[in-house]
Order: structure tokens, then C-alpha cells, then sequence
């Protein structure tokens, strides 16, 4: 088939070489236009637009998927199908009805749990054990289509929304294959999803990422673990914004009022509603990351001092 793959970020480049080396044509590359990036707000291509950059394909940038020129040039190439993968922008119904098959895309949980911008890292917060990837056909709606086909992952106790989104993204790359196969070969027709087991998963904020000590210590977890990498947990000391990377459930350590700090000679503890968690690598603001305990040392983190 000739398809134009949808994708911005890194976490569609899997799926882009999967589809670059099934045999399909891809003629071209939709995503999202040039961003400022980094001190000097420099304008830097997407992820996905330098990977066709690099490779000759044709790149597609419209501010707005309805835009006339962008819909002229999606008529005159053509495509079969446009999989989709994290493209970052609505599709009007004039787009979406283009490709005699459709916009194609990975989603990466089990519809119709999770639909949204970040249902890996809602997954993860809430204690999912498992979770996976869906392949549907897009309409209108918030991730509603009807689903071509699903696969299924556990979420190990340690991963964090980043452990889990790089797993989903090459095995959901196999997928998306298989899908875009099946409907070639006209051997796959999309199922409605349930209406029941519905959930969403909104954009994760930056105050969403910021830990609530006074949350029982598996919710500190799994709230850390989700907002890693992005946007990055983080705590208050001293007035000052202090990152936290993954923390451990002390179920041995000495209860501890929510916030409160213990440092030990080989670990740092700070309190929640429960047991304590000791925590990883930190980093204030304008360092770079070390380990807690090297972190409280060369603080001088006093018997007074807590986590805001």
C-alpha cells in the first residue's frame, strides 16, 4: 500500500523503521512544524521529520491538519492508509476521509481504557499490572474508533512511564505491521470497542508531577514513576525546586511524619502517610543529578529540615 506515516516524537521512530522496512510504500511523512527548542529557542524538526530528512521522504508540516494547501497535497499522493502514531494534532473529517482505508493508529493502551495523550503514564500511576497497545481506525472522537487489533504487556514494579513507553513503542511497532498487512491482504475488520471500562488519560502536568508526601508510599511511587522521564517528579526544599528520580518502599525504615527527612549513613528516607521511601538520585535546580545521600551531605541536611 502507499501510506503517509503521522508521528512526531522519538517514540514514533520505531514504528516509522518497522513500516520503512515491511515492503508498504511510504510516500511521505505528517508532523508536527518545526518547534523552538533548548536556551536559544532555536527551531529544531521533529524526530520523525528528520528521520525523512535523512532519508529523502517527503515531510509534510501543516500548522492545522485542515489547512487547504496540506489537503491539496494529501489528494494528489495518493495514500492508501496513513498510520498514525503520537502525530500530536486533531484530523478534521475532510482528512480522515483521504485514504481509501483510513488514518491508522497505535494507541498505546487497551482501548477503551485510557484514551488520551498520556495513557502510559496514567497506566503506571494507578497501579495497572497490565496494559498494552491498540491499533485502531481513527475517527473524530477521543481515541473511539473501532479496533484492529490488540497486544498485551505487564508493568514490572519498577518501570517508569519511560521503561514502558520504549517497550510499547517496538512491540507496538510490530503491530501497527501486522495491521496495515491484514488490511491489504483485505483479511481484518475493526471491532467496536466496549462501552463499558472506559477511562481517560489527559496531559500530565507539571504540578501534576510534583509528590504529595502525604499520600500513602505506594501512590509516592507510582506518582514518581509515571511522571518519569517527563515531566520529572519533584519536591520542594528550602523554597527551591529539588527533581527526584524513582524512589524504594522502606517497609524496614522508621515511620516518619509526611515530608520529613532521615539521613542515614547509606540512604536518605523522607516520610509519606506510611512507611517511609528512600530516595534515588536528585537533582536542585541548576546541578547535575547525584545520589541522595551525596546530595544531603553536601547540603547539610539538618534534623529540622522536610520536603514540601
Amino acid at each position: 500500500m502507499r501510506l503517509i506515516f503521522a508521528g512526531t516524537p522519538e517514540v514514533a521512530l520505531p514504528a516509522l523503521e518497522a513500516i520503512a522496512n515491511s515492503g508498504h510504500e511510504l510516500v511521505a511523512v505528517l508532523t508536527r512544524p518545526d518547534a523552538p527548542s533548548g536556551r536559544g529557542r532555536h527551531l529544531v524538526r521533529s524526530p520523525a521529520a528528520a528521520w525523512a530528512d535523512e532519508r529523502g521522504i517527503e515531510v509534510l508540516t501543516p500548522a492545522k491538519p485542515r489547512e487547504p494547501e496540506f489537503l491539496d497535497r494529501l489528494r494528489q499522493l495518493e495514500p492508501d492508509c496513513m498510520p498514525v502514531v503520537a502525530y500530536g494534532a486533531l484530523v478534521p473529517r475532510v482528512a480522515l476521509d483521504i485514504p481509501k482505508h483510513g488514518w491508522i493508529n497505535l494507541h498505546f493502551s487497551l482501548l477503551p481504557a485510557w484514551r488520551g495523550a498520556a495513557p502510559v503514564q496514567h497506566s503506571v500511576w494507578h497501579g495497572d499490572e497490565i496494559t498494552g497497545a491498540s491499533v485502531f481506525l481513527l475517527e473524530e472522537g477521543m481515541d473511539t474508533g473501532p479496533v484492529y487489533g490488540t497486544l498485551t504487556t505487564p508493568i514490572e514494579a519498577r518501570d517508569t512511564s519511560g521503561d514502558l513507553l520504549a517497550r510499547l513503542a517496538v512491540d507496538g511497532a510490530g503491530l501497527l505491521v501486522r495491521v496495515l498487512d491484514a488490511i491489504e491482504a483485505g483479511e481484518v475488520t475493526p471491532l467496536a470497542q466496549p462501552s463499558d471500562g472506559v477511562s481517560l488519560a489527559p496531559k500530565i502536568t507539571v504540578e501534576d508531577a510534583r509528590v504529595n508526601w502525604a499520600e500513602p508510599a505506594f501512590a509516592v511511587d507510582r506518582r514518581i514513576r509515571a511522571t518519569t522521564p517527563a515531566p520529572g517528579a519533584w519536591t520542594e526544599f528550602r523554597q527551591e525546586r529539588l527533581k527526584l528520580s524513582p524512589v524504594r518502599i522502606a517497609a524496614d525504615g522508621p515511620r516518619l511524619r509526611p515530608g520529613d527527612l532521615l539521613v542515614e549513613k547509606r540512604r536518605v528516607l523522607a516520610g509519606t502517610a506510611t512507611d517511609p521511601v528512600e530516595l534515588g538520585e536528585v537533582r536542585a535546580a541548576g546541578k547535575k543529578p547525584m545520589s541522595a545521600i551525596d546530595w544531603a551531605r553536601g547540603t547539610r541536611v539538618s534534623a529540622e529540615e522536610r520536603f514540601e
